[in-house]
């Protein structure tokens, strides 16, 4: 049960920032530490990343019937 759990909430963390990153790309918001601009390319990096680890741990939920 703990491992479901921690699958469950781990996919859902990974597909809100998925979910994020593709907005940022979608809206066009700008994210900026300091006096660096985060380039929109590592927004791709991050979403495909992030969609992976989600699609991943629902993946390996087991099937209940």
């Amino acid at each position: 049960m703990a491992r479901n759990m921690y699958l469950i909430i781990s996919g859902i963390i990974f597909g809100l920032v998925a979910l994020l990153h593709l907005g940022r790309l979608v809206y066009g918001w700008e994210v900026q530490f300091g006096a660096w601009t985060v380039p929109f390319w590592l927004s791709w990096g991050g979403f495909f990343g992030a969609g992976i680890l989600c699609f991943w741990a629902f993946w390996q939920l087991p099937v209940t019937k």
